[in-house]
């Protein structure tokens, strides 16, 4: 028997010359180990989009069809070929069926929540918590950790964060000035982002007057420091006055300076514009997007819902992928679309899905994971993940380790509490293997 209890220097020895072939390693093998953990280290994305499906897609209707399932179990739909050989999704999703070569498919992600406020603040901040949001969500870690480099607004949500009966995806303890700045809908006929257009026309020499005006005011306020709301607010007011005299921000988000053949290919729907106003605003330094389309809550007529849904996600979806890889921007972007959980595996009696924690599929793409792959499986009815599961804690951990933010480390609380931004969790290392 081999005895361990080594000095410091005769574990060196050990692990340098004998102890490799005693544990059954080699040489060659550590090397490999080491050169993965310096890809993972050095791994580092310039901006996240998160395309947030809020009220569950249905993974058995889109990304991982039962065609051999009883009919209660497999739907309604005929899955397609894919640019992936071997790979098969869902008939309405044409158009991504043509660039599943350019992501990846997770069909692993499982947890145990089935509540929707509860499941996405989870999903979105990779901690568990109450329906309230008591954990900042990704954006506004990835805002904290990056401060305000520049003009535009280090966390966007378009056109707004995900809402079931109150906003969630929030900032929690980090303040206010860690919140999202909400874009609205780029669909919108002479679309314009309040807080960055002007509401009137003024030369600069009268906006200047009026800044004056209230730094003025605001003096009065500044023995208060210890408030967040009053820093907050100062905070974004500045920030909004450096916007609206700064033509980088009115450019960001001037999506009509966009060819109307892109704009179409994008799709003429709130989607189709909220993707493409997020490739606009990454490729502009945005640090962290979240593009928020909701709906996917189908518990009763589903074919109905998904027959509306899916077109919009197909089309837009796709052309945000082909449009990243046509401009470069695959290499610096990671992309993740996920809801917060996926749907019962039978349909019920008011011919819908329910919620349904266990199983769900996710995409990935760009910023090195490796396209054209199928990661995750799920068992013969859709309902338990069997290979691979990945859960909410596991899914920020990759996002943040893209970004160059340490999950492990620590955030304080309003009174001084340290909490790390990651309770558990690990990279998603197949992502990139």
């Amino acid at each position: 028997m081999f005895n361990l209890h080594l000095s410091p220097a005769s574990r060196r020895s050990f692990v340098q010359v004998g102890g490799l072939t005693a544990l059954g390693l080699t040489q060659a093998k550590l090397l490999r180990a080491a050169d993965q953990q310096s890809a993972v280290s050095s791994r580092k994305a310039k901006s996240v989009i998160l395309v947030y499906l809020g009220g569950g897609l249905s993974h058995h209707d889109s990304f991982d069809l039962k065609p051999d399932a009883v009919a209660e179990i497999r739907g309604k739909y005929s899955p397609i070929d894919t640019s992936v050989q071997g790979l098969q999704i869902c008939e309405l999703l044409p158009m991504m069926s043509q660039c599943m070569d350019k992501v990846c498919l997770h069909r692993g992600g499982a947890h145990n929540n089935d509540h929707h406020e509860t499941a996405t603040n989870w999903v979105m901040s990779g901690r568990f918590g109450t329906p309230f949001g008591d954990w900042p969500a990704m954006g506004a870690v990835a805002a904290h950790e990056s401060g305000f480099p520049g003009t535009l607004p280090p966390y966007v949500s378009i056109p707004r964060n995900p809402s079931f009966t109150w906003e969630l995806g929030k900032s929690a303890f980090l303040g206010g000035r860690y919140e999202s700045f909400k874009a609205g809908d780029p669909n919108e006929q002479n679309y314009r982002v309040r807080d960055v257009t002007r509401a009137e026309p003024l030369p600069d020499v009268r906006v200047q007057r009026r800044q004056s005006l209230l730094a003025s005011v605001d003096s009065l306020t500044r023995s208060i420091e210890a408030n967040d709301q009053l820093a907050a607010y100062d905070q974004f007011q500045k920030r909004a006055a450096q916007m609206v005299m700064s033509g980088e921000a009115r450019d960001a988000f001037a999506i009509d300076a966009e060819t109307a053949e892109l704009r179409d290919r994008y799709g003429r729907t709130t989607f189709g514009q909220s993707c493409l106003l997020a490739r606009r605003l990454v490729e502009r330094g945005v640090g962290f997007v979240t593009v928020n389309f909701g709906g996917w809550d189908h518990h009763a007529k589903i074919w109905e819902g998904l027959e509306k849904k899916l077109p919009d996600l197909d089309r837009g979806f796709s052309a945000l992928v082909s449009d990243m890889h046509q401009r470069g921007l695959v290499n610096d972007v990671l992309v993740v679309a996920m809801g917060e959980f996926g749907r019962t595996p039978k349909i019920n009696k008011d011919v819908g899905r329910d919620h349904w924690g266990p199983a769900a599929s996710l995409l990935f793409c760009g910023a090195g994971v490796v396209p054209g792959r199928v990661l995750g499986q799920t068992d013969r009815d859709g309902g338990q993940v069997v290979d691979s599961p990945i859960g909410p804690a596991d899914v920020a951990f990759t996002i943040y380790k893209a970004l160059g933010i340490d999950p492990q480390k620590h955030l304080y609380t309003p009174d001084g509490r340290p909490v790390p931004i990651l309770s558990e969790g690990q990279c998603i290392e197949a992502l990139y293997a």
